[in-house]
């Protein structure tokens, strides 16, 4: 199969387009064709070896957790899933080395939606890992009915589905921080825009109103952002960071995605209703691989970095 692999950590340099054998699949797995994986920040991390100490990786390696396609064979025990079916899901393992940059991949079974067959395969090759991320970490703080919830980097890949889930749990009002330039794009999902700066406690205070302080924050960012939340929330244990575990010493909570199956089919159904939107910036071809990570290290994305294949 044709995969992107890499030989060493380092710059975006060292993914390269290889030619590997075909995955061979457990008995509870199931192999699928890829039409589209989704590029992350996380990814950017495991070239660069920065999560070397975190699980053990192997060269070479495919990069890649986020991914969409079409099932070629099942496993024997696997239940819900059969060839011909379209699928997307966030394939973490505990060993990095088979991702999801590649033609094929051999995926565990609890990492695996069906795809809405209203989403196209560069939409659902962005969902799992984002969306999960999104869900799981503010359901960790208890968002619901009439919450106010700020999301730091609300027009990236994850905060733009955080905006959109915050409402699909309840939430009243959505404060989202990004550029002046995203800032229609979010209130197209319902949030309301804020600029960064110097003054971010006083403009979110200033939009928030009466006490000037929100229910919720969900950190994308970490830094001064994080280090600033605690003056806009009522409660500091409803802070949730999902780059910056120093959100523990103010009292808060780090997130990590899991591959829950209840988790990736509650994606699958707002986003087949259409109540869950995938904004996909920009897709690459698999061999220009190299091209979306320095794309997505520039910080600019707006949603998502998908590669097609």
């Amino acid at each position: 199969m044709r995969a992107i692999a890499q030989d060493e950590f380092g710059d975006p340099e060292v993914l390269r387009p290889v030619e590997l054998p075909d995955p061979v699949i457990g008995p509870d797995q199931v192999l699928v064709e890829v039409r589209a994986a989704g590029v992350n920040p996380v990814d950017l991390l495991v070239r660069a070896g920065h999560l070397a100490g975190v699980a053990p990786h192997h060269f070479p390696l495919v990069p890649g957790w986020d991914v969409a396609g079409v099932v070629r064979a099942v496993g024997p025990a696997v239940d819900g899933f059969a060839a011909g079916d379209e699928v997307f899901g966030y394939q973490r393992k505990d060993h990095v080395q088979h991702g999801a940059y590649a033609e094929l991949i051999a995926a565990t079974e609890r990492g695996l939606a069906h795809k809405p067959a209203s989403l196209s395969f560069e939409q659902a090759g962005g969902l799992a890992l984002t969306g999960l991320t999104a869900l799981q970490s503010l359901r960790k703080v208890g968002v619901g009915p009439g919450d106010v919830v700020l999301v730091h980097a609300a027009a990236g890949g994850v905060g733009h589905l955080a905006v959109q889930v915050a409402r699909l749990l309840g939430a009243s009002r959505v404060i989202g921080t990004a550029s002046p330039r995203n800032h229609g794009f979010l209130r197209s999902l319902g949030a309301e825009p804020v600029a960064y700066g110097d003054a971010l406690v006083d403009n979110v205070a200033e939009l928030v109103g009466g006490d000037g302080e929100v229910d919720v924050v969900f950190d994308c960012v970490g830094g001064a952002a994080l280090n600033d939340s605690p003056a806009l929330v009522r409660d500091n244990s409803r802070i949730v960071s999902i780059v910056d575990t120093n959100v523990l010493e103010l009292g808060g909570r780090y997130a990590y995605a899991k591959p829950v199956p209840e988790d990736l089919r509650w994606l699958a159904g707002h986003a087949g209703a259409g109540e869950l939107v995938v904004e996909v910036q920009r897709t690459f071809p698999l061999e220009r691989a190299a091209e979306a990570h320095r794309l997505l290290e520039g910080r600019h994305v707006r949603g998502k970095v998908v590669l097609t294949v």
